[in-house]
């Protein structure tokens, strides 16, 4: 695949940069990647991504277009509030770069889909914003083989790892099972500023297109941690894969999962 003259001018900055090049432009135009939340994480990766050139992405959301939403998920506007985020997120995508393809999926991510909904795709970004769900995108990609970005949000932090099979724990070896709803709290009860947002899906969606083209450093056995109050990252270097993971360990139970 040669580039166009109108994706030579689009993609420019990119391809001054030495480690992409047009050959990594071209490879970005060639992958797939699926956002699976178009809220406050899933905004700015899929601008971002859309934005690199990543050929094709997939957006995977059940819910709805809130105004309440739009303090941080700035892929959505007020003209799209009740309308299918999905189709808000599609829409914007398309008016910044319409040369890319964008598959919706205006379902519930479960154990009964997740698997079809995700084989096609080179990397996975968990956007989501519930314990049950996140645990769920693990245990899939590890099955499947599929490398992919979690996150999480509340007030002023933010953390995300990333996974790549047989190159470190999974977001299971850290935490064992997902904590009891009533135990840790969410962003409806505590809050969440949307920079916060911004700041960690920004990060997923580096990730992902440093793991598309192979270069620098992924998060892949760290946990990175930021804390907006105090401007401080952190990179914890996490322990080796747990050799009892239920879903990666020398003895996984995957049955128990799909």
């Amino acid at each position: 695949m040669e580039l166009s003259k109108e994706q030579n001018e689009r993609y420019e900055r990119n391809i001054l940069i030495k480690e992409i090049g047009v050959k990594g432009q071209e490879k970005l135009l060639h992958s797939k990647v699926l956002v699976i939340g178009a809220g406050g994480l899933g905004s700015p990766a899929i601008l971002y991504l859309a934005c690199a050139g990543v050929g094709t992405i997939g957006i995977a959301d059940h819910d709805s277009v809130d105004l309440s939403n739009l303090q941080r998920q700035i892929i959505h506007t007020e003209k799209a509030v009740k309308k299918s985020k999905v189709e808000s997120a599609k829409q914007a995508v398309l008016e910044r770069n319409p040369n890319i393809q964008v598959i919706t999926y205006e379902q519930c991510i479960d154990a009964d889909n997740i698997m079809e909904l995700m084989k096609d795709y080179d990397f996975i970004l968990d956007a989501t914003d519930n314990f049950s769900t996140k645990f769920l995108i693990n245990d899939a990609c590890v099955l499947a083989k599929k490398p992919f970005s979690h996150a999480g949000v509340i007030r002023f932090q933010g953390q995300t790892m990333t996974y790549v099979p047989e190159q470190g724990p999974c977001y299971r070896c850290i935490f064992e099972e997902p904590p009891k709803e009533t135990i840790v709290p969410n962003c409806r009860q505590e809050g969440i500023l949307g920079a916060v947002t911004g700041i960690i899906g920004s990060i997923q969606a580096m990730e992902a297109i440093k793991y598309l083209l192979n270069i620098g450093n992924l998060l892949t056995g760290y946990f990175l941690t930021y804390d907006g109050l105090t401007m401080e990252f952190r990179k914890i270097k996490l322990p080796n894969r747990t050799s009892s993971c239920p879903v990666c360990g020398n003895h996984s139970i995957n049955q128990k999962f799909f």
